[in-house]
């Protein structure tokens, strides 16, 4: 199966918030209204995979950021992409359960790869818990440690890609 990868546009909220609750707590969830936000905010760096039928499947998003670890208040709040920013962030990366293993979750990662390295961007950075590190460093990020988030009260770990 084919699959496209899209800039997340406002009518695909109700796909996206469906999909964010499959793979993710409601602790550590995003909200309705934070998600509106970050596809209003960050329009270049919010990715969907859709299927043949037009249908999201799975997205990524993350805005710039001036450090090299996410913090907590990225989630909170969503303000405009900086083109000086030197990193790009992940907060979300998320597939519907019945598309994983099909490589789009890689190809999610790729596709934000690119957008961040047109946009000179030193590396991606985000947070995932231990479970995931395994998948994160099949793509090529590097474990850097136990974060400084409370984010949902998990243990939370950063993942760096380096770009250049």
């Amino acid at each position: 199966m084919n699959f496209t990868y899209q800039h997340a546009q406002l009518q695909d909220l109700n796909d996206i918030m469906r999909i964010e609750h499959s793979g993710f707590s409601t602790a550590e969830a995003a909200t309705t209204d934070a998600m509106h936000d970050r596809i209003k905010f960050y329009p270049d760096t919010f990715i969907v995979a859709k299927n043949h039928h037009a249908q999201v499947v799975g997205y990524i998003v993350g805005p710039s950021f001036s450090q090299r670890y996410l913090t907590d208040e990225l989630y909170e709040k969503a303000t405009p992409n900086d083109p000086h920013d030197p990193y790009q962030t992940v907060l979300s990366l998320v597939v519907a359960p019945h598309y994983q293993h099909r490589g789009i979750a890689g190809q999610l990662l790729l596709e934000l790869a690119k957008i961040a390295h047109r946009q000179d961007r030193r590396a991606i950075s985000l947070t995932c818990l231990k479970k995931l590190i395994p998948f994160y460093e099949r793509h090529g990020y590097q474990n850097e440690g136990v974060a400084a988030s409370n984010h949902a009260a998990e243990t939370w770990y950063n993942m760096v890609l380096t770009l250049k």
